[in-house]
């Protein structure tokens, strides 16, 4: 496993932004901010925080799953929230997705965010599985065998 893996999952990441959606250093995973755009930049569940905030956990879903690991695995969260108007209700949300098990986290209210509409973006930190003798193996060599080389 490379010390530095950029995380996309599955699906492809535009070239034009200048950072990574999450990124992965030996079995630590840090997740960018992320708002509720789906693929095309939409906001999905405009006006609604707590829509939102379930959409926000979907895309880190993935993330986390394309990086073998799951809400288990998240440590800390930190939401940014542009009001607070029906937050408290976004709990129902975090206890859907961590079933108990929760991370730390910040709430930090800001004056606006990037994404027109979003109403809140959530960054994490998980602390990953460490990977298996077999699967480091295989990161590696890569399918053919050859050792492959990380930056």
């Amino acid at each position: 496993m490379g010390a530095f893996e950029v995380i996309a999952g599955p699906s492809p990441w535009p070239a034009r932004y200048t950072f990574s959606p999450a990124v992965r250093a030996r079995n630590l995973l840090f997740i960018s901010g992320m708002t509720a755009g789906d693929e095309t930049g939409t906001i999905v569940g405009r006006g609604d925080i707590v829509a939102q905030s379930r959409y926000i956990f979907e895309k880190m879903g993935r993330l986390l799953a394309a990086a073998g690991g799951g809400f288990e695995h998240v440590v800390q969260t930190t939401d940014y929230v542009t009001t607070t108007e029906n937050y408290g209700k976004t709990a129902e949300v975090r206890r859907e997705v961590f079933k108990g098990r929760f991370p730390t986290a910040t709430g930090v209210i800001v004056a606006g965010l990037l994404r027109e509409g979003a109403l809140i973006e959530i960054s994490a930190v998980a602390v990953l599985p460490e990977p298996t003798r077999s699967s480091w193996k295989r990161a590696k060599l890569g399918k053919r065998g050859k050792k492959r080389r990380h930056s």
